[in-house]
C-alpha cells in the first residue's frame, strides 16, 4: 500500500519559520470547504455553527481517508490535513476584539488522488450516520493561492495582530501589496495545547505593489 505524507510533500506550505516571513507560491490543490458566518456575540471558541462546521469537515476527511487506504485497486495511506480558514468581514477589516461579524471558509486539504465522486460517496455515507445539517453545505473544489507571503505564528490567538504587523511591514519593505483574504492554518489544538504554545500558520496573497493598478 502507498503512503503518502502531505506534510513532508509540501513542507515549504505547512512548517514555515516562526523567525521570519517568507513568500511562497501555492499551487492549485484539493480542498473540501465550507462557508459560513461566525454568530453576533459569539467567537470561533463560541459558535455552534463553527463548530458544526469544523464536525462535517474532519468528519469527511476522515471518511476520504479511509475510504482511500480500505479500496481494492491502489490503496493509498495517507495524513489528514490541518484545518484551514480564510477570513473577511464586509468592512474589509479584522477586529480581534469583535469577532461577531466575522465571515469564512474553512477548508482540509486533500490529495491529488481524491476525486468529486469519491468525495460525493464519502458525502452521502456520512449523512446517514450524522445528523449534522452542515454536511449539505460543503463543496469539493480546486483552489489556488499563488505566491502569498506567511510565518508561524506561536502564542495565542489574541496575540496574532503582533505577528500581522511583521507581515505588512515585510510586504512594505519588499515592495508587495496584500490581494486576499487573511488565511489561518491551524497546527495546533486549543482544547490540548496551553495557548503560549498553539501554532498558527498565517498567510496572505501578495502582489507586486508596482504592478497594483490605482484605485
Amino acid at each position: 500500500m502507498d503512503k503518502v505524507d502531505l506534510r513532508k510533500e509540501l513542507k515549504q506550505l505547512y512548517a514555515p519559520s516562526a523567525k521570519e516571513v517568507v513568500v511562497v507560491d501555492v499551487p492549485e490543490l484539493n480542498f473540501i470547504m465550507i462557508d459560513g458566518q461566525i454568530e453576533p456575540g459569539e467567537s470561533p471558541g463560541t459558535s455552534p455553527g463553527f463548530q458544526e462546521a469544523i464536525g462535517a469537515l474532519y468528519g469527511l476527511s476522515y471518511t476520504l481517508k479511509f475510504a482511500s487506504k480500505l479500496r481494492q485497486e491502489n490503496p493509498v495511506d495517507y495524513t489528514v490535513m490541518p484545518l484551514e480558514g480564510l477570513w473577511w468581514s464586509d468592512t474589509g477589516e479584522l477586529s480581534f476584539s469583535e469577532k461577531g461579524e466575522w465571515k469564512y471558509t474553512l477548508m482540509i486539504m486533500q490529495p491529488d488522488h481524491i476525486t468529486e465522486a469519491m468525495y460525493q460517496a464519502a458525502l452521502l455515507g456520512l449523512k446517514k450516520k450524522k445528523d449534522n445539517p452542515a454536511l449539505s453545505r460543503t463543496r469539493f473544489e480546486r483552489f489556488r493561492e499563488g505566491p502569498c507571503m506567511q510565518i508561524m505564528h506561536i502564542g495565542p490567538y489574541s496575540e496574532e495582530p503582533r505577528t500581522i504587523e511583521r507581515m505588512k511591514t515585510f510586504a512594505e519593505e519588499n515592495g508587495y501589496a496584500l490581494r486576499g483574504k487573511h488565511h489561518e492554518i491551524y497546527l495546533g489544538d486549543p482544547r490540548r495545547a496551553k495557548p503560549e504554545r498553539l501554532k498558527t500558520i498565517l498567510r496572505y496573497p501578495v502582489e507586486s505593489a508596482a504592478e497594483r493598478p490605482e484605485e
